[in-house]
């Protein structure tokens, strides 16, 4: 799984990456995070604002912070859908 948090690094946006690093690590699951800071390479999704959290190359969130258990669905949703 390829998991990409979308934004330049404000706080909004560490705050996701660190949110999403937890739930990955609590589902024990093998996933590749990368923090994805280039607008050319942030505009290639379709997003308005940031942050924004991409799973599998699917945008799922943007706009704001979603909660842990929001990520968590996000995740377990892409692990079945994948699947």
């Amino acid at each position: 799984m390829k998991i990409k948090v979308l934004g330049k690094g404000c706080a909004k946006c560490e705050a996701l990456e660190k949110i999403t690093r937890e739930v990955v690590s609590e589902l024990g699951i093998a996933a590749e995070i990368e923090h994805v800071r280039d607008i050319k390479r942030i505009m290639e999704y379709p997003i308005l604002t940031t942050p924004g959290l991409v799973i599998d190359e699917k945008l799922v969130c943007s706009g704001r912070v979603p909660t842990k258990a929001e990520v968590t669905t996000f995740i377990t949703t892409a692990m079945k859908n994948s699947g």
